[in-house]
């Protein structure tokens, strides 16, 4: 025998010396690097299998994007509360910040908490600061912000400024606009 065969040893003839238990280590020892490469082989799979699952779910689902997210203000979410309404602002003409100028016309109703009378006062209180608050809220905008896509942005806007700048103890809930048109001047 050479070298090379008794440093393999694979098996073969009972070596000289050598008891059964030694043997079956070295037949496990030889074994070993085959059995680790077929479970790096299974490792790799396994995550190669889960990176294309994941992408691929990613994708289908617009990068994660949940798709049954209801918007707050859709038709389909729940019962929604009623509000009084205070319509006595009436229609306000102004211009917008363009360089070349927009009229803008508006008519807008602002709901809050229904038979909340403090509310009703105080906004009947607060007529002229509150028409001339949307004169210049419209005043400082771009005609391109008061496009019709943008309307529920600038409801969520004005009701905000309404209750953190306007109203002391009232409560805007609603913004309505029975007119919002801008015309080139």
């Amino acid at each position: 025998m050479s070298d090379t065969d008794d440093a393999l040893d694979l098996g073969g003839d009972d070596a000289p010396g050598m008891d059964m238990g030694t043997k079956k280590a070295s037949g496990l020892l030889a074994s070993l690097p085959k059995l680790l490469m077929f479970v790096a082989i299974g490792l790799g799979a396994l995550i190669f299998i889960i990176t294309v699952s994941v992408i691929t779910y990613n994708i289908m689902n617009k990068s994660g994007k949940s798709q049954t997210i209801i918007p707050e203000n859709s038709p389909f979410v729940g019962a929604r509360p009623q509000f009084s309404v205070f319509t006595a602002i009436g229609s306000i003409r102004t211009g917008t910040k363009d360089p070349t100028p927009y009229s803008v016309v508006v008519d807008m109703v602002i709901g809050y908490d229904l038979n909340d009378n403090a509310a009703a006062t105080e906004l009947t209180g607060r007529l002229y600061e509150l028409r001339d608050f949307v004169r210049s809220f419209f005043r400082s905008k771009m005609a391109a912000e008061l496009q019709p896509e943008n309307e529920a942005r600038l409801k969520q806007e004005i009701t905000e400024l309404l209750n953190t700048r306007v109203l002391s103890t009232a409560k805007a809930r609603i913004i309505l606009f029975n007119q919002l048109d801008v015309m080139e001047m």
